[in-house]
């Protein structure tokens, strides 16, 4: 049975992909994710940390209407006498609140994409992350941009089952980055390439644009700018724009 190489292996760990200079004999492709750029300096894919963006803002928005009701209905049935009753009411509003807060933070907070680019002639990765904790109504979160070596990238293959509220399951895959300390196994950064994607062929994909180039690879779909999206794509309308920070952004994108 395999075992992970990396140390720690990451969540849902399944199987360590080729190393970065590995010649990889798969199909290359990049399932859905069209790359949002691809030339013969750097190759820029899309990522989402929030999938079906807009979907858990409606859902908000629902419960904040039958909060509404039910808040109306509470006012003319409370009794201030009865403590009990008071203290349930008063926990009712408390979590409704936090439900609603934390999925609008949840679904707009995040920038409309957070792309990584490879840039193939300074053999680099850079990589646009967003982190928050989910859990914090006031955390607006923030963009941590990161950049390394190429020769300090790995990816391993995870797949997670949980369980819903109804007793049924969800299952999640998808192919984690990991970055290691130069000439050990030993993990200094992680984030993720995609999830609910095409696992290892956009590895495979992604290898093959370091090592050979853009001539080497199927020709891709039409691009897309991150940051134009549709009217009723409201979600992401209130989502902020992708900014890179300056310096980052220019040697991202361009030859040493």
């Amino acid at each position: 049975m395999a075992r992970p190489i990396l140390n720690p292996a990451c969540p849902g760990w399944k199987e360590d992909l080729p190393a970065p200079y590995t010649v990889n004999s798969i199909e290359k492709y990049m399932g859905n994710q069209i790359p949002n750029h691809q030339c013969m300096t750097y190759l820029e894919i899309p990522r989402q940390s929030v999938s079906s963006r807009g979907m858990i803002s409606a859902f908000a928005f629902l419960l904040c209407i039958f909060f509404a009701f039910s808040l109306y209905m509470m006012t003319l049935t409370l009794d201030p006498r009865n403590f009990e009753s008071l203290l349930l009411s008063i926990s009712e509003i408390f979590l409704v609140t936090w439900l609603v807060t934390i999925g609008l933070r949840m679904d707009i907070s995040p920038p409309r994409d957070e792309p990584i680019r490879f840039n193939r002639t300074r053999q680099k990765i850079y990589a646009y992350n967003f982190k928050r904790q989910w859990w914090n109504p006031f955390d607006k979160g923030k963009v941590v941009p990161v950049s390394y070596d190429w020769s300090q990238v790995r990816a391993e293959r995870w797949s997670q089952t949980g369980a819903l509220p109804n007793g049924g399951l969800i299952f999640k895959w998808g192919v984690m980055l990991s970055i290691v300390a130069p000439g050990t196994n030993n993990v200094i950064d992680r984030f993720h390439l995609s999830t609910m994607g095409a696992d290892q062929h956009a590895w495979a994909y992604i290898c093959t644009y370091m090592q050979e180039g853009p001539s080497a690879l199927p020709p891709p779909g039409e691009p897309k700018d991150h940051n134009d999206v549709l009217w009723c794509e409201f979600a992401l309308r209130l989502a902020p724009r992708v900014e890179w920070p300056a310096e980052m952004d220019l040697e991202s994108r361009t030859a040493p």
